[in-house]
């Protein structure tokens, strides 16, 4: 759908739905930059925050039997 044709739809339209169609714009509009106004993901954001133990790779006693 292109843009004149767009305008000359929204001039058809009494003055009452013209608002509801700027509201929605509006809407869009904000809707656009919360979407744009995300920000990328940091590399090495989570560093040092775990940390595993000693052993962590060590066979568990309980399942010995099964080895």
């Amino acid at each position: 759908m292109t843009d004149i044709l767009i305008y000359s739809r929204i001039s058809n339209l009494p003055p009452n739905l013209k608002r509801e169609v700027s509201d929605f714009v509006e809407f869009l509009e904000t809707k656009k930059t919360k979407i744009s106004s995300k920000k990328g993901r940091v590399f090495g954001y989570a560093k040092d925050s775990i940390t595993i133990k000693p052993g962590f790779d060590d066979p568990l006693e309980d399942f010995k039997e099964y080895m």
